[in-house]
């Protein structure tokens, strides 16, 4: 069995009040895995704009308020890929399918039962847990991947293929996962008309690639040169809202309305129009979360008579990450990603917050021991 050092202390981006800067701590203490954990160095790690809220006590819940159950000082990152340097007690002889030196994803579902109704049928991203267990995940209650070594639970492991790429598996991880499961919910067919909102961002960019991977004709709204460069670049049809009077009207004229929106975007306008866009019984799937929550301002009229269906998608499971990653692995879907050193994670949050990134960053964490 492979073996690697592990040090005592290592580096975080921390942050120690809600609202509060990024701090690097040098000197964190790296924890040791429990019997049922895996210990892994963490080598990518994503960039996501829900870091962002979290980080700035924006990140809202169900019910549209802040979400306040967060765990501090918090450690954020959930789309990291690492590579297991260490093992639980007496987990190689419980379970010999994972061992050191395997690559895995850091996600954002942390820890589930794995006996609601919810994971039972294989939506185990929405667990609510059973008895005194509660869910976790990486984005609120247990530390991310902007560490160094991150603990991880061995029984709800995302084991990765050895020859993925993984700086754009990161990313894929929650952006790419979430962009897949918007499609597979929207039960988007060959030859329909998919428009995606946000389409040159993190999340959008996944929403086109995987929309063609599929067959549908994909039309991108976002705004500036670059984003028109990029959509264009994967072969779909690119508007700039910016630039345009009646977004939705040029929509309606170019499309005669859309089979199915996805809104990728983070503002509550991009989703009030979304509707509008469509065709009759068309599906608007939402996979962006405005800070504060935001608001669809839609007519329940237009609801109505339309026939139209709104989804909500919130990630995946494991198996549609997994599928996610394999049509990355096999360069059908190809990420424009950008490669960063960690302690630039502070300049990212800015440029996030000014929507200035076309595509996403991800931070190199540390060096790849295997």
């Amino acid at each position: 069995m492979a073996s690697f050092p592990i040090p005592d202390k290592q580096t975080v981006a921390l942050v120690r009040e809600l609202g509060g800067p990024v701090e690097f701590v040098d000197d964190y203490p790296v924890q040791k895995p429990g019997a049922d954990e895996v210990l892994a160095k963490v080598l990518y790690c994503g960039v996501c704009q829900s870091d962002l809220h979290t980080r700035a006590g924006t990140a809202a819940g169900p019910d549209g308020k802040p979400i306040t159950n967060i765990k501090l000082p918090h450690i954020g990152g959930h789309e990291g890929v690492g590579r297991i340097v260490a093992l639980g007690t007496g987990l190689p002889e419980r379970d010999p399918s994972i061992y050191i030196g395997a690559l895995v994803g850091i996600r954002f579902s942390s820890r589930i039962c794995r006996r609601c109704s919810y994971c039972l049928s294989g939506q185990e991203q929405y667990c609510q847990g059973v008895g005194s267990f509660k869910p976790t995940n990486h984005l609120h209650h247990e530390d991310g991947a902007f560490q160094e070594y991150c603990c991880l639970d061995a029984g709800y492991l995302t084991l990765l293929p050895d020859d993925v790429d993984p700086v754009a598996t990161s990313c894929t991880l929650c952006a790419g996962l979430t962009a897949y499961k918007a499609v597979k919910n929207a039960e988007l067919k060959a030859g329909q008309w998919l428009v995606v909102s946000g389409a040159g961002g993190g999340l959008g960019q996944y929403a086109v690639q995987y929309g063609l991977a599929q067959g549908a004709r994909v039309f991108g709204i976002d705004s500036g040169k670059q984003k028109r460069e990029l959509v264009e670049s994967w072969g779909a049809q690119f508007l700039d809202f910016r630039e345009t009077k009646d977004v939705t009207g040029e929509v309606q004229k170019l499309t005669g309305g859309a089979d199915v929106v996805i809104v990728a975007a983070g503002h509550s306008s991009a989703f009030t129009q979304a509707a509008s866009m469509l065709r009759i019984e068309g599906t608007m799937c939402c996979i962006g979360i405005p800070p504060g929550g935001g608001k669809i301002e839609t007519p329940v009229s237009e609801i109505v008579i339309k026939g139209l269906k709104i989804k909500g998608n919130l990630v995946g499971n494991l198996k549609e990450c997994l599928e996610a990653v394999e049509l990355v692995r096999t360069g059908i879907v190809k990420p424009k990603t950008y490669v960063r050193p960690f302690r630039d994670l502070p300049a990212v949050y800015h440029e996030l917050e000014k929507g200035d990134i076309a595509g996403r960053v991800v931070l190199k964490i540390g060096d790849d021991p295997g």
